[in-house]
């Protein structure tokens, strides 16, 4: 392999998304839902200033994972990728360099592979991402409320995964939340249950992974042991299972 492929997290949960893939010499950043001098001092922790990166990729317009892109972007003279869905989903004023991307379309940023993936998430038109570099593949699957087909078909053969497991339905319904949000998350355009995230690892071919990154994790209707004891029967065999938080996301996993 020319050079590393690894991934790492900024920080995963309702208040604020980013996520850093490294290849070779490139850097990326998915989302950015901190402000830039949130999103500064967090990528100063993986000795990177914003500065370092290639572009930033945005999954869809939701405040958590688009709050800082364009601040970020218009400061350190950034390409920004994402669907003309998202894109004209928000009041983003000017960006220095706009690519806009197809839901279904692959592309390159230098020699990094990039496939957009549909998603079913009440947003304009929300996209994931898989990744592939010197053979390896990581996926990333965060925010949407039920796994398509299409869905499935894209994330077969992976060696590293980032999964939302977001909820418990159960503490969704005793929770804090209204009714009406209560509906949207737990709804098929909301985010994966716990429940919902296993039953999609078993129909996966996980042969080739590494690792997996559960992410999402809800603050108030879920728990970090009620995840393990969902996912628990369904990651044994995954070598390596982390679990992202709010405050400083994971740190770098190598993809070998």
């Amino acid at each position: 392999m020319d050079g590393p492929f690894r991934f790492a997290s900024l920080g995963s949960g309702s208040r604020g998304n980013a996520t850093l893939v490294n290849w070779g010499q490139g850097h990326v950043l998915i989302d950015c839902g901190f402000s830039v001098r949130e999103a500064e001092q967090r990528l100063a922790r993986f000795e990177l200033s914003p500065g370092n990166l290639d572009a930033i990729l945005v999954t869809h317009e939701h405040a958590d994972h688009i709050k800082g892109v364009a601040a970020l972007a218009r400061r350190y003279q950034l390409p920004v990728y994402m669907t003309p869905g998202t894109y004209h989903s928000r009041s983003l004023g000017e960006l220095p360099d706009l690519r806009l991307i197809e839901s279904y379309t692959p592309f390159n940023i230098g020699n990094l592979w990039v496939q957009p993936v549909a998603v079913p998430h009440d947003a304009r038109e929300p996209t994931q991402f898989v990744f592939e570099y010197a053979g390896r593949r990581l996926g990333i699957l965060t925010d949407l409320g039920s796994i398509t087909p299409h869905v499935e078909a894209c994330y077969q053969d992976l060696d590293a995964m980032v999964l939302e497991a977001n909820h418990d339905p159960v503490m969704l319904a005793y929770g804090p939340y209204p009714h009406s949000l209560k509906q949207r998350v737990g709804g098929h355009w909301g985010h994966l249950s716990n429940q919902q995230a296993a039953g999609f690892l078993q129909r996966l071919n996980c042969a080739r992974l590494q690792h997996l990154v559960v992410a999402h994790i809800s603050q108030q209707n879920n728990s970090l042991a009620v995840a393990q004891a969902a996912l628990a029967p369904v990651t044994a065999a995954v070598k390596q299972v982390t679990y992202a938080c709010q405050n400083q996301g994971f740190d770098w996993l190598s993809v070998v």
